[in-house]
């Protein structure tokens, strides 16, 4: 959940004055280019994302946002004496390339900050090569907890690795049990087969999930793990179908979730499919096929970003801002992470005399924790672990062929 796409901060320092970084020479201090031009310090942002191949549409929205952040930041002249500039790489929803294009940003020391990946398993490749250089990454869409609370959180042995690591999405340890919840109290379904894709964010997810149903009284009749890329799940149908289950939850992303549905229910299998803010998109409609995607369910971050009154301004500027692709699932998240960086490199730019520091990075890195603002997303900040402090969650069914929402809360409310 890559082609271009990071947060970059170009930088220079001349006469304890910012100015603008073109041709010149760079020492070895965070974010100092020295350069004789005079003028506004460039700070490139930086963001991952998978900008092609079968995410791309998740990608590319969470690329969209992030540059009209961009854009509103610079139009506004929010930082005074810093011009901000996207600088985006695409990830292809690999871990590997997550991780080359960590390097590459940790490699040029102009870089501050970074905004993204999407997929959680991206994220674990990228978190260590970041939080060695002591830079900034915040993602808006990642919801494993253990990328935050460490890999003993549900034994409530919660554990922060890295210091750099924030994100504006909630979690998966709340997310999972909100689907049951729903699932088994409102949707009345209480037999359920649980299928995922082996992946960081899909098993973590069905974990979730099974843990609540099963404590709320609902019995797991059947489990599968399948790879997601072989598109052919007649078998794991076959057992749905024999199971006698009357929902399957899934933990995964949308190419393979909607040619599963579609099988599924081709298989004879009178079954809701569930799945998480991976679902939550008009593509696993048209991969399931209206017909067999019809009563489905996907939960997803936060609130519908249609009903915010703190949306509206990200909702008219997007559309004028001609952006081809939908804002998707993220968008909203993607804008309040950019502007997370954004926020944090004018607290330090204010808090130095108007100019950057020679351990800007680092500097960037406390501000993160410490910002505070009312984002698109609602109020935008984040707790001892870098999680957002936003906990809501709704459930999305489809109707008519489209995703409506028809319950937001948080877990156990």
């Amino acid at each position: 959940m890559r082609n271009r796409s990071m947060l970059i901060l170009t930088t220079a320092v001349t006469a304890g004055a910012l100015t603008l970084t073109a041709c010149g020479s760079r020492d070895d201090k965070d974010g100092a280019a020295k350069d004789g031009d005079g003028g506004n310090v460039t700070v490139t942002i930086g963001l991952d994302a998978p900008l092609t191949g079968e995410l791309s549409a998740l990608g590319l929205g969470i690329k969209n946002s992030a540059d009209l952040a961009v854009k509103t930041a610079n139009k506004k002249s929010y930082v005074k004496g810093v011009t901000f500039k996207l600088e985006s790489l695409d990830d292809q929803a690999q871990p590997s390339a997550g991780q080359q294009n960590a390097t590459k940003f940790v490699a040029d020391k102009t870089v501050l900050g970074v905004v993204g990946p999407l997929n959680s398993g991206v994220a674990e490749a990228m978190q260590k090569v970041f939080d060695d250089a002591k830079l900034a990454q915040v993602s808006p869409a990642n919801t494993n907890p253990a990328l935050s609370q460490g890999v003993n959180w549900a034994s409530g042995d919660k554990k922060r690795g890295y210091k750099s690591y924030f994100r504006t999405a909630t979690t998966d340890a709340i997310q999972g049990p909100f689907a049951a919840q729903y699932v088994f109290n409102e949707a009345k379904k209480t037999k359920a087969f649980i299928i995922d894709d082996k992946k960081t964010y899909g098993a973590g997810l069905a974990g979730t999930f099974k843990g609540e149903f099963e404590k709320l009284g609902g019995k797991v009749l059947g489990t599968e793990h399948i790879n997601p890329d072989t598109k052919d799940f007649s078998a794991v149908a076959t057992k749905v179908k024999s199971s006698g289950a009357d929902v399957v939850y899934y933990g995964g992303e949308y190419p393979a979730a909607g040619p599963l549905a579609k099988q599924i229910k081709e298989a004879g299998a009178k079954v809701v499919v569930v799945g998480g803010d991976a679902l939550f998109s008009p593509e696993y409609v048209k991969l399931a096929g209206a017909t067999a995607a019809e009563g489905d369910f996907a939960t997803s971050v936060g609130a519908p970003i249609e009903s915010l009154a703190s949306a509206k301004d990200f909702l008219a500027d997007y559309k004028t801002g001609g952006y081809k692709e939908a804002y998707e699932a993220y968008g909203g998240y993607s804008y309040d992470s950019t502007w997370a960086i954004i926020e944090a490199v004018k607290k330090v730019v204010d808090g130095n005399g108007g100019k950057l520091p020679d351990d800007a990075r680092a500097k960037v890195v406390e501000a993160v924790q410490g910002v505070s603002f009312e984002g698109v997303s609602g109020k935008v900040s984040f707790d001892e672990f870098g999680d957002t402090t936003n906990k809501q969650l709704t459930v999305y069914k489809v109707e008519g062929g489209a995703f409506k929402p028809v319950k937001s809360g948080t877990f156990g409310g």
